[in-house]
């Protein structure tokens, strides 16, 4: 996938509709286990989510989801299992956020702006550690040095903690595609994505379906409606006065 097509996918994601079942917040509370493994054995928990994301049919791998250049040139079809091992272990953080691109576009999901500012805040804390690093080791400040060594263990700490949530967010999301909360109540509304589809301008009915116009037999189809007005139930009366009126 090229640059071009990388922002182009990165402005469609803007427009998603879709949320995620749960935020980052919450995941702890929506599933404590995953979320505890995901901190100790985070690379072995990112190959089965790639691996569940791709319906289990490893024919379909691609190294980083296709969304990096290298994508394609590393063998992927002769041992796609290697090649899922290598990426998980080699380039952790590309294999979550691929498999998180991976399920966004699958399912029109779009980042809300909670998770949105924990991910920045991870990504900034990082690029200050690293900045303070720099400015240690040219000044020779051993204050400084303190400092940037507390930043890298903080952001460290930000980073594990905000993956293992990304990837039990993941993994709730796949458990809500897999049906694995169960069947819906008979007569429970339909869920937010089925109702504000793009391709689908009017959502559909809710609950009970449309009654029949009064004075329509039972068994015959509605009459004819005009698009955005109701139907008219009696006849509008003329304008007064009378055409034809005159005093």
């Amino acid at each position: 996938m090229g640059l071009d097509d990388q922002v182009q996918k990165m402005e469609m994601r803007k427009n998603y509709r879709n949320v995620w079942h749960t935020n980052l917040m919450s995941t702890i509370a929506a599933d404590t286990p995953c979320n505890l493994l995901s901190l100790p054995l985070g690379p072995c928990v990112s190959y089965m989510l790639r691996k569940r994301a791709l319906y289990n049919d490893m024919s379909r791998y691609v190294c980083c989801a296709g969304y990096l250049p290298c994508s394609g040139k590393c063998g992927e079809s002769k041992c796609p299992e290697l090649c899922l091992c290598t990426e998980v272990f080699c380039c952790f953080p590309n294999s979550v956020a691929s498999t998180r691109f991976l399920l966004q576009d699958e399912f029109n999901i779009q980042t809300t702006q909670c998770d949105n500012c924990i991910i920045g805040f991870m990504f900034c804390l990082q690029q200050l550690a690293c900045i303070c690093s720099l400015v240690a080791c040219i000044t020779g400040n051993d204050e400084i040095g303190d400092l940037a060594q507390l930043l890298s263990c903080l952001s460290d700490l930000v980073y594990c903690t905000v993956c293992s949530c990304i990837q039990t967010q993941h993994k709730v999301e796949m458990d809500k595609r897999d049906g694995k909360f169960g069947p819906q109540p008979a007569m429970a509304v339909p869920p937010v994505q089925q109702m504000s589809r793009i391709d689908q301008p009017i959502p559909p009915y809710a609950g009970y379906a449309p009654q029949q116009a009064y004075g329509q037999p039972y068994g015959y189809p509605p009459p004819p409606q005009v698009q955005g007005y109701p139907p008219a139930a009696h006849p509008q009366p003329h304008a007064y006065p009378p055409p034809g009126y005159s005093r």
